[in-house]
Order: C-alpha cells, then structure tokens, then sequence
C-alpha cells in the first residue's frame, strides 16, 4: 500500500483529494495535514458522502520541519503533495530529503518578504535529491504544469522546432462579488501587481504590471482582453527548450476587478511591507486577504468557463506552423463534480495526475525536474480521461500581437 500525505487544505486540496479519493486502486491511503483542521475536516466529510472514502486528518505547521519530518516518519508516504503556500516549499522539500520521501508542487518557491517567482532556490536541490534517490516533481498544476505539457507535446509531435510561445489563460467566470479573487488572495494578487516580463532576443524584457493589453477571440467564450504578466513556467521553458525566441504569458481581467485592484493598491492594500496598527505589526495584504471571500467558497456562485492553452509558431520540416492546444472548463460542471469552480478544478486535477504517474513510476527519475522534462503523452491521455479534455489546432497564420 502506498500512502501519499498532502500538505494544504484549500480550494486546490479539495478538488485533488477527490479526485484522488475516486480512483482509490492508485490512492489507497491518503493523509491530508493542515495547521488548520477544520478545513481538513470540512474535506474529509466531503470525501466521505460522495465516495464513501476514509481519509486521515492531521494538524500541521509546514513551517516547522521537525514537525513535518515528524508526520511523515509517523505515516510513511511514498509521496508528499505539496498544496501549501508557496513560502513553504522549501521548507518542505527539506522535510523530504531528510525522511527519503519524494515531493511534488503546483508553484514555485515566493519569499515571503518579496514578490519574486523564480525556479533558482528550488533547482538549488537537484543534486541533494539525486544523492538521497528520491523525486521532486515541480509545478504539477495547470499553469505552470499542464501549459508546460501542452508546449513539450506540441514540440513533439508537430514542430522540429519552437521559435515563438504564448500562453493564454482565461477565466470567464462570475462569482457575484464586487472583488474577489479565485485563489488565495496573498498569492494572486503579489503575481498580478508584479512586473510584467516576457522573453526575448535572448533576454528578459520587463514592463509595468497590466499595461500591455490585447484582445483575443477564445474559443466558446468571445472577444476578452488579456494583459500580459509574468509567470514562472517561462523561466523552465526557455531553459528547456532553448531555441525559443520569444516566450510571453497573458492572462484576462474583468474591467471591475482591475478597477477595485487600482483602488486597493493605491491606499496601500496590497503591500506585503508591515505596517504598525495600534502597536500591532500587520501586512495589509495579508489583512486584505482575511476579509476578502474565502476562494473556497466562491464554486456554488459561479458562472461561466476557462480557456487556459499556449500558441506555438514554429518550423516542421522547413515550414512555418502554429498549434493551440486550449482545454475548456465550465465552473458549474466542476462544482456538481467535486464542490469547487474550476480554477480549483484546473489545478487539483494535475496535481492529482502528476501524483499518479509518480506512482506508477511512468514519471519517475531521481532529481527536481520541470513538467516539460518527461514525455508528456500519458499526461495528456491522463487530462482527457479526468476531466480536462483538451483540443489542438492548426492555426492559419501565426499570431500577430
């Protein structure tokens, strides 16, 4: 029997515990461990009535590593799904390599105290892992994680080669409230009000959050305006498919949404610097996060669809070809499945498959390594067995934005 333990229980925990949860042949004992136990408590049911599935609870504080040793030397799980904040990876992956115990992630390592996304802290680990014989499997999400797949089955099976990458990601959906945000109000709003950054000519190029602005036709959803951001999946991509030119991440924003982040970021609400409140040090952003809606609960309310997928122009046997390759995703669907929307969905799903194909050893090599670094077919084949159906397409021309 090999037992897998998850770290977090927020919105992306629920959806891959359930999933898990329903394929019990793969995942035959599962362990989620939280600081918060309620939560824990609140899936557990949840698991329970839909499945009929007994998973274990623990309390857990991920900042503590003796205390995360100490859990997985009790439970021994093949596997730690990492579904925490990203300020705790490392800590960890620390745990992990002390107790020979193989690691997966959605994200990649943020300090606390600054808003940086890249991958150096935690390739910093490739050799400790390869010397201990175990796996650490980074970014398992949808992006980065599936949009890393998209590219790798793109290169392939229909290009020799990439020379331009667009990843496009979506969300259409309503939830009613005046602002809200579709995961943790800390991390999403430190990615949209950083710099935006983008590849090119062999260099980074860097801008102003949320200046540069498109509009693009997606598929079952229409015209929307996307700006472009930086996401960490660029830096594994170029890295690891060093002949792209040009490497850039959009992402859509609902005109009341930008309108209420102006207003919080102007009075000073999104600053991650403390500030002294009646003798009390606080981080407003971690104080805006407290009364904002708990992304959790937003599944029941929302309406409409994703588009997540990349654009990829390149040459085939000396000809120039372009490739989307987009999944779908209705946030009704997602909730009469599993109880959340589906930003939730989108994520939790391939953590859940990345989990899998560790398991099963198909992806299975000591060391840290990106999504796009195996091959990604049983992956996609995973995608459209477990609700992420995906799509690709020959575009006429290339794109031109």
């Amino acid at each position: 029997m090999q037992s897998v333990l998850v770290i977090g229980a927020g919105g992306v925990s629920h959806v891959t515990i359930h999933k898990m949860a329903s394929l019990s042949k793969v995942f035959t004992n599962i362990i989620l461990a939280s600081r918060t136990i309620d939560k824990c408590l609140k899936i557990k049911k949840s698991v329970k009535k839909k499945y009929n599935a007994d998973i274990t609870i623990i309390e857990l504080d991920a900042d503590n590593v003796n205390e995360t040793v100490s859990i997985i030397n009790k439970f021994k799980p093949f596997l730690v799904i990492n579904l925490a904040l990203p300020y705790q990876d490392l800590n960890i992956m620390d745990a992990c390599l002390i107790t020979k115990t193989h690691y997966l992630d959605t994200a990649n390592y943020e300090p606390k105290d600054e808003a940086k996304f890249e991958y150096k802290w935690q390739w910093d680990y490739i050799k400790s892992f390869e010397e201990k014989g175990i796996m650490a499997l980074l970014g398992s999400g949808f992006d980065p994680g599936v949009t890393n797949v998209f590219t790798a089955y793109t290169k392939k099976h229909y290009l020799d080669c990439i020379d331009c990458l667009d990843i496009l990601d979506c969300n259409d959906g309503d939830h009613g409230h005046p602002f809200a945000t579709n995961f943790n109000p800390e991390i999403n709003i430190r990615e949209v009000t950083s710099n935006s950054k983008y590849w090119e000519d062999k260099q980074w190029k860097i801008g102003p959050a949320l200046k540069s602005k498109i509009s693009f036709n997606f598929p079952e959803i229409g015209h929307k305006n996307m700006y472009l951001m930086y996401h960490e999946e660029l830096e594994s991509l170029i890295k690891h498919f060093p002949e792209i030119k040009k490497a850039r991440f959009w992402m859509t924003f609902g005109d009341n949404y930008l309108k209420y982040l102006e207003v919080l970021e102007n009075i000073g609400m999104t600053s991650i610097v403390p500030v002294n409140h009646n003798g009390a040090e606080i981080v407003p952003l971690e104080f805006l996060k407290t009364i904002l809606p708990d992304p959790s609960s937003l599944g029941e309310r929302t309406r409409g669809k994703t588009c997540i997928g990349t654009i990829i122009s390149g040459k085939k046997n000396n000809t120039e070809k372009t490739f989307y390759t987009y999944n779908i995703c209705d946030h009704e669907a997602c909730f009469d499945e599993v109880g959340s929307q589906a930003i939730s969905y989108t994520t939790g799903v391939p953590a859940m498959i990345g989990a899998m194909l560790m398991l099963q050893k198909i992806w299975f090599k000591p060391g840290v390594w990106n999504m796009e670094q195996f091959n990604p077919d049983p992956f996609m084949e995973l995608l459209n067995q477990h609700g992420l159906p995906t799509k690709t397409i020959q575009l006429k021309d290339s794109v031109n934005f």
